[in-house]
């Protein structure tokens, strides 16, 4: 047999190429190790990256409170109800992780959320989904909700934790406030009002940690971190006094339910400086659920002819000018002007009667007259004074100008009573401002102060702007004197007096304007119109505006009359306006000393015996806060509210409490409580002694009855 020849003859080009191999290889790790990019990729950069992470600190959105200082919009924790499907998930069948019982737990789950059984059920039969999300009726769910969720130990259904935002007084100041949402990003986004308007200073900066992470995703000892805070968004204050917030809401609910028709609103302002101190509307919304079916702002952005209240501007402008004689007869009833004919409310007019009569009678013809006798130019120089034609720059989106734009002499005659011409609720309180600071206007706002959340450090503070003189102080004591024999005169054709008060002195004008057509002319019936009443209170020296429109309302306006007179006369209470004549025991006010960091048996006691309600909250024996403040005042018998630096918490009896009272507790207490109804408590959630705390919700039931 031949022996087999094991030897490898490897030719000398051989060994010539795996050497070269070897130098091309050498070459690329020496090449690579002493350049700072290879193919234009920075290498430290890359290691870095591949062996670092970056975990986002989130910041926290700002705070809008009222001027009283109770939050009326913060982010709080909600979640999204999650089901995981994935049998891997469970070690123990006894204790399952996972969804088994998919029917019944869509059965379950469907009467908690939103969605329907059948609608659940497909999301938990998905094939190969190792978790669903059970949206969107599962999405942005309350901690209360959560709760009772998770109290039904449904295997496999668990909970997302994020962020939203919050209005804890739901439908309240809701066009002022407006809302803010999450966009396809996940960041809260403001979409409406102050929400909108102030976006950006609301909005914080997100903050950073960055460390290097071994294979399993922890941080290698002894390796640099570096951490960005953080920066919370700012806190807005506006001028809204929840109070006076309330009692709109209140009398706009009342109104509600006896009448009918397609939208009102009502603001009042501080007459002296021009915040906006309530607004109100409706429709409205609740920005927690976004149940809006009208989306422009009705102070800034409903803008219609205003009607007879502008006859207090044209008015004032003929008397301004020097052309006005109060006491000059003129015939009212009706007015040719070219081939139109003006006529008064009433076709027929009163006979020869003096323009003072035809300002508090209402006449359109006397307001003519005047109108015709100023032109177009000085007319409208005076409008424009007042701020008619122009955005008053409110701290709100998407404000309306109006339109004021008279050619023809007929047109001039009409924008004197308040036709021919566009207005917006906010344009006819900045006007009304002159009357109570002798003839100068007013800027309208609604933030009072932009705080630094995390410093409360105050970055901006609102002043009083004038924007200029329209009309000399005489004129405005003229005014206030029409104003007052529209409402409170004993003439029996004075438009106002259904508008007469008994706690403070009410003055006033009456609108009722024509609705334009999409035809052209003016739409025809009795309810096709707007009604409105502008007035200042009280008379001796206005303090507060009232402005309120109603379209098409179908019914009397005595109607409206009610509504604001409950206004006027509970803030004439609040702010102790009254001038009626009762009892001193009942109303003497008590001027409160500062109670923080005093001793809580002690403050109990001293308020006890000056004849106030005393509500302290928790068993602290230091009061660290309290719901009026030094020098305020408060009238015998009304509660206050001290907060102690408690270790535990109980509840109160609620019954009886104003839904005011309740928000405060709340507020002060920083719990989540959820009101229905307006009036008196009637029932609460918890019972009176249950230990409260942080997670605690609280739901109440009130009344009027």
């Amino acid at each position: 047999m031949t022996k087999r020849d094991n030897t490898v003859n490897i030719k000398p080009v051989g060994v010539l190429c795996v050497v070269l191999l070897f130098a091309i290889i050498i070459g690329k790790l020496i090449y690579v190790s002493a350049a700072k990019k290879v193919d234009g990729v920075d290498i430290k950069t890359f290691a870095a990256n591949r062996n670092s992470t970056t975990i986002k600190r989130t910041a926290s959105r700002g705070e809008i409170l009222s001027s009283n200082g109770e939050t009326l919009a913060k982010d709080v924790n909600s979640y999204t109800v999650v089901a995981f499907l994935s049998p891997t998930r469970t070690t123990n069948p006894k204790y399952p992780h996972h969804v088994v019982d998919k029917e019944n737990t869509a059965k379950v789950l469907s009467e908690y959320i939103n969605m329907s059984e059948s609608t659940i059920l497909n999301l938990l039969n998905m094939k190969g989904a190792y978790q669903v999300e059970l949206g969107p009726g599962g999405r942005n769910i309350s901690e209360k909700l959560k709760q009772e969720i998770a109290s039904l130990n449904l295997p496999g259904i668990g909970f997302m934790a994020s962020t939203k935002r919050y209005y804890p007084f739901g439908d309240f100041a809701s066009y002022i406030i407006g809302y803010a949402k999450k966009n396809d990003k996940g960041e809260i986004v403001g979409e409406l009002g102050v929400e909108s308007y102030y976006n950006k200073e609301l909005t914080g900066t997100n903050g950073y940690t960055t460390f290097v992470q071994d294979a399993y995703g922890y941080q290698i000892a002894d390796t640099p971190v570096v951490t960005v805070e953080a920066e919370s968004g700012h806190d807005i204050y506006l001028t809204i006094d929840s109070n006076v917030q309330m009692y709109l809401e209140n009398s706009l609910e009342e109104f509600t339910k006896k009448n009918k028709y397609e939208w009102a609103t009502v603001t009042v302002a501080n007459a002296k400086t021009g915040a906006i101190l309530g607004s109100a509307s409706t429709p409205s919304y609740n920005p927690n659920i976004l149940n809006i079916t009208e989306w422009n702002a009705p102070l800034v952005s409903y803008a219609y002819e205003p009607g007879s209240t502008m006859k207090i501007f044209s008015f004032m402008s003929a008397i301004e000018d020097g052309i006005y004689n109060g006491d000059e007869k003129y015939y009212s009833g009706a007015k040719q002007i070219g081939k139109n004919v003006i006529s008064d409310w009433n076709r027929v007019g009163w006979g020869n009667i003096t323009y003072d009569a035809g300002f508090t009678y209402s006449s359109n013809v006397a307001a003519a007259n005047l109108g015709l006798a100023l032109g177009r130019e000085k007319l409208v120089e005076y409008y424009k004074k007042f701020g008619f034609g122009s955005k008053t720059g409110i701290e709100m989106a998407n404000e309306y100008s109006g339109v004021l734009n008279p050619v023809y002499d007929i047109e001039v005659a009409n924008v004197a009573f308040g036709q021919g011409l566009t207005t917006t609720p906010i344009q006819n309180v900045q006007a009304l401002t002159s009357l109570a600071n002798k003839g100068t206007v007013l800027k309208p706002y609604i933030v009072e102060k932009i705080v630094n959340h995390d410093t409360d450090e105050v970055i901006y503070k609102r002043d009083v702007i004038e924007l200029g003189k329209a009309v000399s102080e005489d004129t405005v004591n003229k005014m206030l004197e029409l104003l007052y024999l529209t409402v409170n005169s004993d003439d029996r054709v004075a438009t106002g007096r259904v508008y007469k008060t008994n706690s403070t002195t009410l003055i006033g004008k009456t609108g009722t304007a024509q609705i334009a057509s999409s035809k052209g002319g003016y739409q025809t019936g009795a309810y096709n119109n707007i009604r409105s009443f502008a007035g200042l209170f009280p008379y001796e020296d206005p303090q507060f505006i009232i402005y309120i429109s109603v379209k098409k309302l179908q019914g009397s306006s005595s109607a409206i009359a009610a509504s604001v007179k409950s206004i006027v006369e509970s803030i004439a209470k609040y702010k102790n306006l009254d001038q009626l004549v009762v009892k001193e025991d009942d109303t003497k006010l008590i001027k409160l000393k500062n109670y923080i960091n005093k001793d809580t048996e002690e403050s109990l006691k001293e308020l006890t015996d000056l004849g106030l309600n005393v509500i302290i909250i928790g068993d602290g024996e230091r009061v660290i806060d309290q719901s009026s403040y030094k020098d305020s005042t408060i009238l015998k018998g009304n509660k206050i509210m001290l907060l102690t630096n408690y270790n535990k918490m109980t509840m109160p009896d609620f019954s009886g409490w104003t839904s005011n009272d309740v928000n405060v507790f709340c507020t002060m207490a920083d719990l989540v409580c959820n009101l229905d109804g307006y009036g008196q408590v009637v029932s609460q959630s918890i019972e009176v002694g249950e230990p409260l705390n942080m997670t605690s919700i609280i739901d109440f039931k009130l009344s009027r009855e």
